[in-house]
């Protein structure tokens, strides 16, 4: 399969290149705002036109000059654009033709690529007619007047842009024979393993400042997200994909989190994507500062992973400057302050230097193999019959309640169903007994277990165990 073409939108802040980067996504994904600078790192997104034409979509912060973390914005726009193979220049129509936006342009031009100008906000004919062909004196080939948010003019922009899209290569029709089918209702019908589940999806979240920036370019091997002393560098969530012992993993540096009573402009906005980002995670690395040490808002954000049952890693950064306490006082401490986190994993890192960075890709590939684990019917029913053996279940005022039957019937995370005679009698506590049972049993070490009581039949809500 061919590598899929790079398609790069630049430009000054505020000129609708995230809106532009959501029209073609088809999806409200990056973050657009009135405030200049929001969009500060690179976004990917795998785009389709045509039907048949696939590209990578990238959408990069605004180039501006007026302070340090702009310029580092500025720095990886550019980037984007020498790794890109078309370039989409993009200005702002209701302005006059700016002599900054020509020089970068220019520079731009020199890289030899397809190029194209991009003149939005042009609205309606009047201004087509009265704007846009001032634009003609930058001299370029390409050139195409936009308005983004009616969406109007687009015809000419998509023809250009598919001459330098490839269809996609058409995959040969599969054709089964008879002996490929197989009974679902087989008793040994195959199941899907983690062995056959080879993508990962990584959420980096944490409070501002944590180093989760820090981290992501440390884990990718490149500075890939904007790093900088100044709280909420990062809105929008980025992600970046890597291989690892044959899994595809793919990160997603969230924004870092505020107290409530904090959280400013558009940071709502990257709180509700942040939360949006894990539903659809399977692990997060809950990222601390452990040179500052737990605060009450660490806690709550790690009731985020709770909130989703997702995989857990807690990763406590800064630990070459973290001061005087041991090993084993720090670990007290972040164990008691996170009890519900208790089947998570911790590691010390550093993301600055390095410091066992490395080990995190593998503690990722273990948790998620346990995480889409499923335990075989005959297994698991001898390992809770052996638990009701060593404690019986409780009656309920004298009611007899018995466990029939176990089966775990889904996974990421796993998730086992007990039938039971009256299942609204069976207590809490005991099925968190039995939860412990068979994690001695079975490996889930960074993984939630979660404990279904119902009727055979009936589907109750799940609880946490």
């Amino acid at each position: 399969m061919s590598e899929l073409k790079k398609v790069a939108i630049l430009g000054r802040p505020n000129v609708g290149k995230s809106s532009l980067y959501n029209r073609l996504a088809r999806q409200r994904d990056a973050i657009v705002s009135d405030v200049s600078g929001t969009t500060r790192d690179v976004k990917k997104r795998i785009v389709t036109i045509s039907e048949n034409r696939e590209f990578m979509l990238l959408d990069t912060g605004g180039i501006d000059y007026s302070d340090m973390l702009f310029e580092k914005v500025a720095a990886f726009s550019l980037r984007a654009a020498e790794e890109a193979d078309i370039v989409l220049y993009m200005v702002d129509g209701k302005q006059l033709p700016d002599e900054s936006d020509k020089k970068l342009f220019y520079r731009l031009q020199k890289l030899g690529k397809p190029i194209a100008l991009l003149v939005n906000k042009i609205d309606n004919d009047k201004e087509y007619e009265t704007r846009f062909f001032d634009f003609y004196e930058f001299g370029a080939e390409a050139i195409f007047p936009l308005s983004v948010s009616h969406n109007r003019y687009f015809n000419d922009f998509y023809a250009w842009l598919e001459k330098h899209i490839p269809p996609k290569e058409e995959k040969p029709a599969l054709v089964l024979e008879e002996d490929d089918f197989v009974d679902p209702f087989a008793e040994e019908a195959p199941i899907t393993t983690a062995e056959e589940e080879r993508t990962i999806k990584v959420a980096i979240i944490g409070r501002v400042n944590t180093g989760k920036s820090s981290l992501l370019n440390a884990l990718v091997g490149e500075e890939r997200s904007v790093v900088s002393e100044k709280d909420g560098t990062t809105i929008d969530p980025i992600d970046e994909t890597i291989e690892h012992e044959g899994f595809e993993i793919t990160f997603v540096d969230t924004a870092g989190i505020r107290r409530r009573g904090k959280i400013e402009g558009i940071e709502k906005y990257a709180l509700m994507r942040t939360e949006a980002m894990l539903e659809r995670a399977d692990i997060a690395l809950l990222v601390i500062d452990a040179a500052e040490g737990i605060t009450e808002l660490d806690e709550r954000i790690a009731g985020l992973i709770d909130k989703y049952k997702l995989g857990a890693l807690i990763v406590a950064n800064k630990w070459d400057i973290r001061g005087e306490k041991s090993y084993e006082e720090t670990v007290e401490a972040i164990r008691d302050s996170f009890k519900f986190l208790h089947y998570a994993p911790l590691i010390t890192v550093s993301a600055k230097s390095g410091m066992r960075v490395h080990k995190i890709l593998d503690h990722i590939v273990a948790i998620y193999r346990r995480y889409t684990q499923r335990i075989p019917t005959s297994t698991l029913n001898e390992v809770v019959q052996a638990a009701i053996r060593r404690h019986h279940v409780p009656s309920h005022h004298g009611a007899v309640v018995k466990i029939k039957f176990a089966t775990q019937y889904a996974t990421k995370p796993p998730r086992i169903a007990l039938v039971v005679n009256r299942p609204e009698f069976l207590h809490f506590s005991y099925k968190r007994y039995l939860a412990n049972f068979i994690r001695e049993q079975f490996d889930f070490e960074g993984v939630p277990l979660q404990i279904v009581a119902r009727k055979r039949g009936e589907r109750e809500e799940e609880s946490e165990t």
